[in-house]
């Protein structure tokens, strides 16, 4: 699939699965790779240049976030507006509202970045982590009286899936 909004770079061209919803508004470049049923909506810049991006199986990408040479795993939620640069959000996760996520930064598994967060370079989270503040503090969830099954059914990336689905316009490359 080729078009105006996909580019081609030092000979890589993005992947896209038949099975996902890349917006028509979305900007994909070189090395990328959007998986089975994922959803890549509006303002979105996937930059694969100097390393690749990939977005996992059933994994959403919201509003004018941008993925500089990043990777997220399966069943993620990026929310609207947020940055991650060189980073690697796992299998599971949430990062919220226009959350910063720099270079070398890896979430773990089942973690939830609150919307505004700001990662400095080269933190780890550990799986089933919450995550907040600025500079970004982390806290295991079950310490927290945060329900991340509450979390997730709200804005699992399925129900993105279901959306992207209705917004046949919004999605269509033809």
């Amino acid at each position: 699939m080729t078009d105006r909004w996909n580019y081609a770079f030092e000979g890589t061209s993005p992947t896209i699965h038949d099975d996902a919803h890349v917006s028509r508004d979305a900007t994909l470049v070189g090395e990328v790779e959007v998986g089975r049923d994922a959803s890549v909506w509006p303002g979105v810049v996937l930059r694969g240049d100097v390393a690749p991006v990939r977005v996992g199986a059933e994994s959403a990408v919201g509003d004018n976030a941008v993925l500089h040479a990043s990777e997220i795993g399966d069943r993620v939620m990026v929310g609207h507006g947020a940055v991650l640069n060189e980073a690697e959000v796992a299998d599971g996760a949430l990062v919220g509202f226009n959350a910063t996520v720099n270079s070398g930064v890896v979430v773990g598994e089942g973690s939830i970045v609150a919307a505004g967060t700001i990662f400095p370079e080269d933190l780890t989270v550990p799986p089933e982590s919450f995550v907040r503040g600025v500079p970004a503090r982390t806290t295991p969830l079950s310490e927290t009286e945060v329900d991340a099954e509450e979390i997730f059914e709200a804005y699992h990336s399925g129900r993105y899936a279901d959306l992207a689905e209705r917004h046949e316009d919004l999605f269509d490359r033809s």
